[in-house]
């Protein structure tokens, strides 16, 4: 078995015991009281007053400042949560899986141990969300207005990343927040949300590499701190209030893509909060 470190971010501690049994190690986010077995964000150097805002981005804060240093080298490092889970092989889609994993069988389909296929990797992303499928219920719901003042995006090929963002974040927060980037990665990045169809969501992954992570940690947060002196944390509703959060993770997608030998991996969704799943 590869030398590994699994890292499950939670809001409640009534998950300890299912964490113990797969081997994972519980991280408490949030206000919320949890016992000693729990790592937590708001210890050492921290950003943990920002999480509400930022999401699994001050965990990761944490890891930076106070935990790489110390992880041997070549230890796979995974991030999980409570809601999505790295699924145990990749013979079925993300999808595929959460259509059929029940409170009963969730167990049989969630991932514990690292698998041999990813030898070769450096990098393990969440299969892709892709956002050029757009139904027409969706587009009359939230934007009509947009489609029809620019007709081109009724087709599947202009519906980018960029187009996504705006509609569920914000109208320019994507385009204010490009330009606060290093001149290292602005084109790119700009490149790759206008025309890019897809990104590995929820803000997960593996990393086996101390230097990659390293210099990942420094350039988004270094980033998202210019956004904070633009957007502030006046912001009201969940689709913006954790703008950071969402900005990080198209973010990821494209920096893992563009430095990282990286391999898609099957994240699936199950809420074991709301169906308080017990592992035998």
């Amino acid at each position: 078995m590869q030398n590994s470190k699994i890292y499950c971010m939670c809001l409640d501690e009534h998950h300890l015991a299912n964490l113990k049994r797969l081997n994972y190690i519980p991280v408490g986010l949030g206000k919320n009281e949890y016992s000693k077995e729990w790592i937590r964000d708001n210890t050492g150097d921290s950003i943990s007053e920002k999480n509400p805002y930022y999401g699994e981005y001050t965990f990761y804060y944490w890891v930076w400042k106070n935990l790489l240093t110390e992880i041997p080298s070549n230890t796979w490092l995974g991030f999980t949560g409570y809601r999505y889970h790295w699924s145990k092989n990749n013979k079925i889609k993300s999808d595929e899986i959460t259509k059929i994993v029940k409170k009963d069988n969730f167990e049989n389909f969630v991932l514990k141990e690292i698998p041999d296929v990813w030898n070769n990797y450096d990098v393990i992303l969440g299969e892709k969300m892709y956002v050029n499928n757009w139904k027409f219920s969706k587009i009359f719901k939230h934007a009509k207005l947009k489609f029809i003042k620019n007709p081109r995006y009724f087709l599947k090929s202009n519906q980018n990343i960029k187009l996504h963002f705006d509609v569920f974040h914000g109208e320019g927060y994507m385009d204010k927040a490009i330009e606060l980037l290093d001149d290292k990665e602005k084109d790119d990045f700009k490149n790759f949300v206008n025309f890019e169809h897809g990104f590995h969501r929820e803000n997960l992954f593996f990393c086996k590499s101390k230097i990659l992570m390293d210099k990942y940690f420094l350039s988004v947060f270094n980033w998202l701190e210019k956004c904070e002196k633009e957007f502030g944390f006046d912001l009201e509703g969940y689709s913006l209030k954790r703008i950071y959060a969402f900005l990080a993770e198209r973010y990821l997608s494209y920096w893992f893509q563009k430095y990282s030998n990286h391999m898609d991996w099957p994240i699936f969704f199950f809420d074991t909060n709301k169906d308080k799943v017990e592992i035998k």
